[in-house]
């Protein structure tokens, strides 16, 4: 196909630039990343995991890449603004797929923890990034991850190292800033080791009024004892597309929440693959998706039960307006000896017109018998009898309708461990249903 053709004549093309302007722990796994590719291709609706997503359709337009590395003009605190509180975070930027160094926090962070350009300390410390680099994310496996693998040049490091706690949250913002249509490769690597602990949030907006293509692959591998939130907030544009995957390796007792949260966007397609490699280990996966217009969200998981003794819990919510698409695929899977697994899986969707659309399938597959695993889902629309009663007690139709979203998907925000983060939620989540998040000041991009 025409979409795969042009990425593959790029690598032939840029190969060499692609290289030099990269590092060699990235650059090893280069070759053998475009020879997946051109085996595998774009997956398309007949790959089960990618049946709810056109996704060869999404690479077909032709995007401006910035091989060169040259460096786009940006300022980051003019870029990204916003009228909520303050979440008393260590701020970062990452411009398209490369790491901001010149805005970088006062406050210096704990001994030996690191948040900087994955290429750069890649160079200076080669033994430890390619000890991590692609070794869940596998390109055989997967023609996004594979691509993403052949043209990521930069990305971010975040490693904490063995017995350190860093108590005040990294909070990264992934700034897309262009004066042409751009596609963008993020590699992201957190490495949490042994008895180590630290939140992190990723926040993802569009600066300028341009088609934005941006994959992403996150590979996070969390220690023994260890504890890792990733909080992943999505607010862009309608000519955004996003495709990000995500892969998380567990090892015994360590600790997991990881929460994807959708509140403005074009197209998006979200994966995460999450893995028990040490008995004791406990992870929550939560999403809440609200989209409207022509908008189309679709999450996909695999939560591995390789071990036993492990906890999961899934909970996914959607609200879709108008002529919005959503899509759930999540599934457990429970390995042969894997006993005493405990699973939850919940998927509950809110269609709040006759034109918009979800998909849900809830899957388990076990293969020990000592386990207690339940999943479930719903399609439903608001309550009729309770926009009846509020309106009778003076509550207009649009606010009944409006608080009874609010309450519905709520419940994921409160699930979450992180307290300032919850309570930006309540605030842009109340805004979103209001139709007032595009009044963020210097915004002008959803009007």
């Amino acid at each position: 196909m025409q979409s795969e053709k042009q990425y593959i004549d790029l690598y032939g093309e840029c190969r060499d630039m692609l290289r030099k302007h990269s590092c060699e722990v990235m650059n090893a796994v280069r070759d053998e990343a475009f020879e997946n590719f051109k085996r595998l291709g774009f997956p398309t609706k007949k790959v089960e995991r990618y049946k709810y997503t056109d996704i060869p359709s999404l690479f077909e337009p032709d995007y401006g890449l910035n091989i060169n590395r040259l460096e786009i003009p940006v300022d980051p605190y003019k870029a990204f603004k916003c009228d909520v509180p303050n979440l008393s975070t260590s701020l970062y930027f990452v411009v398209n797929d490369s790491f901001y160094d010149k805005a970088l926090p006062k406050k210096e962070l704990p001994e030996g923890v690191i948040v900087d350009s994955l290429a750069r300390i890649a160079a200076e410390k080669p033994e430890l990034i390619s000890r991590y680099y692609a070794k869940i994310a596998k390109t055989e496996e997967d023609g996004i991850t594979a691509l993403n693998t052949m043209l990521a040049q930069d990305g971010l490091l975040i490693y904490v190292p063995k017995g350190t706690v860093v108590d005040r949250a990294i909070q990264v913002i992934n700034i897309l800033r262009s004066d042409v249509d751009l596609m963008v490769n993020r590699r992201v690597l957190i490495i949490v080791e042994d008895r180590a602990e630290i939140k992190l949030l990723f926040c993802d907006h569009a600066a300028d009024d341009r088609r934005f293509l941006a994959t992403q692959v996150i590979e996070a591998y969390v220690g023994e004892n260890a504890g890792l939130d990733l909080y992943c907030l999505e607010e862009t544009h309608a000519k955004n597309v996003r495709v990000s995957n995500v892969f998380i390796s567990q090892q015994a007792n360590s600790r997991v929440n990881h929460n994807v949260i959708t509140l403005h966007n074009g197209t998006t397609r979200n994966r995460t693959d999450l893995a028990f490699e040490g008995e004791g280990a406990e992870c929550n996966l939560a999403g809440c998706v609200i989209a409207d217009k022509d908008q189309h969200v679709d999450n996909n998981t695999l939560i591995d039960h390789k071990v036993g003794h492990c906890t999961s819990n899934e909970l996914y919510k959607c609200v879709l307006d108008e002529n919005a698409v959503g899509a759930f695929a999540g599934k457990v899977l429970v390995r042969h000896g894997a006993q005493h697994t405990t699973s939850q899986e919940t998927n509950q969707n809110l269609c709040t017109t006759k034109t918009a659309r979800m998909f849900t399938q809830p899957m388990l597959e076990i293969y020990a018998d000592d386990v207690k695993c339940a999943h479930g889902s719903t399609v439903g629309q608001l309550n009729d009898a309770a926009l009846f009663y509020m309106q009778q007690r003076g509550i207009s139709k649009k606010e009944a309708k409006m608080l009874l979203e609010f309450a519905f998907i709520n419940e994921v925000i409160d699930h979450m461990k992180l307290e300032p983060l919850r309570d930006r939620l309540h605030y842009l989540v109340e805004k979103r249903f209001r139709g007032e998040l595009n009044k963020c000041e210097g915004c002008k991009l959803c009007k």
